[in-house]
């Protein structure tokens, strides 16, 4: 799959998380996809949340790659 359609794919995986984040405040921006890796910005009570590893990890991470396989890593760019 090119990098368009795997882009396109993790931002219709983070439409459907971004509901969840929303309601305890907070929220993902989708930044960029390079090399298996995608870049996103956790925001609102999201962003300095001490819970915010776990989102990223157990949540939005997990999502990614059980739906994408191109998908390696998930990484919070401040």
């Amino acid at each position: 799959m090119d990098n368009k359609k795997i882009e396109k794919k993790i931002i219709e995986v983070l439409d459907r998380i971004r509901p969840y984040l929303e309601n305890d405040g907070g929220s993902v921006k989708f930044n960029r996809f390079e090399n298996g890796v995608v870049y996103v910005t956790l925001v609102g009570a999201c962003s300095n949340c001490e819970l915010a590893t776990y989102t990223l990890e157990d949540g939005i991470e997990s999502a990614l790659i059980n739906e994408i396989p191109e998908v390696i890593k998930v990484v919070n760019e401040d």
